[in-house]
């Protein structure tokens, strides 16, 4: 089957895009950290079991998150995990540009394809920045998970979001709703926004011109961790040096924090559902963010990946 009978083979029926900045496909492809990786490969692998229309998006992370050494005297050393994506995954030809501290940043993707014993697949989309048209420092920024200082962060997290949604669009497919697996995907919601399904036929002049619950109807939110410090927080100087104005600034702030951007506040803005992993953690950020419905769908895991062979 040639790349373009196995790409058209995604798109001819509309999905669920599942954005999450980590997806644990393997052990040996380092394209995840811990916990929020592991979790959301088991949903890829589980949709796959359950043949659910789902397309996954996430970044190459060409040097992984990282390998730890042990010096002599006990002392962790990090270093890259580097894996080739051309062993694992098969190359597209899509291209889209983003605006970058004003410049163009060319993004291409890999396929990924998880299939299960039963011959169900879910396409996995590999994003990647590693292109001869882009300047050296662009083209590390799909090469290191969470890796960097914070304006790497920030230009990793548009490239997932907005960047995710735009290639999607380019490779061909109908996305029905879209699932954001914690929010480092929440700037995918700015791009829905300035889509032309998007605006009010009638606009007041109090109203804003975005048809607000339009959006949320498209979008789920998944929340998992219960620590103010684990929620992505970014200076509004800082986002608009380097995003430009993607929608007007007033919005912004309403959707994402007067003060600040708050990744996690502009995803339960933008979401018709959100859910926490637990009962006591939907409890939890029930507290952290009041005044918004978290539902509670405890975590799960694909047994089959986990059960010891002699055992299964």
């Amino acid at each position: 089957m040639t790349t373009d009978d196995l790409l058209w083979s995604f798109t001819r029926e509309p999905r669920v895009a599942y954005f999450s900045m980590e997806i644990a496909l393997a052990p040996h492809i380092p394209t995840y950290s811990g916990g929020l990786g592991m979790l959301a490969g088991d949903t890829v692998r589980s949709a796959a079991d359950l043949d659910i229309p789902l397309v996954a998006v996430t970044l190459v992370s060409r040097a992984g998150y990282f390998h730890q050494n042990l010096t002599a005297s006990g002392e962790q050393l990090e270093v890259p995990d580097v894996w080739d994506p051309r062993a694992y995954a098969t190359p597209l030809a899509a291209r889209i540009g983003l605006q970058i501290e004003g410049r163009t940043v060319w993004l291409t993707a890999w396929l990924y394809v998880q299939e299960c014993t039963r011959g169900s697949r879910v396409p996995v989309i590999l994003l990647d920045t590693d292109l001869p048209e882009n300047a050296p420092a662009d083209r590390q920024l799909t090469h290191y998970l969470y890796g960097g200082d914070r304006p790497y962060r920030l230009k990793q997290e548009l490239l997932l979001g907005i960047g995710g949604v735009r290639l999607l669009t380019a490779l061909g497919f109908t996305i029905r709703h879209h699932h954001m697996n914690e929010g480092h995907a929440a700037l995918l919601t700015l791009e829905l926004l300035r889509r032309t399904a998007f605006p009010r036929r009638d606009v007041r002049t109090s109203e804003s011109d975005y048809d607000l619950p339009r959006l949320r109807e498209l979008c789920t939110f998944t929340t998992h961790t219960p620590l103010e410090a684990g929620h992505d927080r970014f200076d509004y100087g800082l986002f608009d040096a380097i995003a430009g104005t993607l929608i007007e600034p007033a919005l912004l702030r309403q959707l994402g924090g007067r003060d600040e951007l708050n990744l996690t506040h502009l995803a339960l803005n933008t979401s018709q559902f959100v859910n926490g992993v637990a009962e006591s953690h939907a409890e939890t950020s029930r507290r952290m963010f009041p005044g918004y419905t978290v539902h509670a769908i405890t975590n799960g895991v694909h047994a089959a990946t986990w059960t010891a062979q002699a055992f299964a």
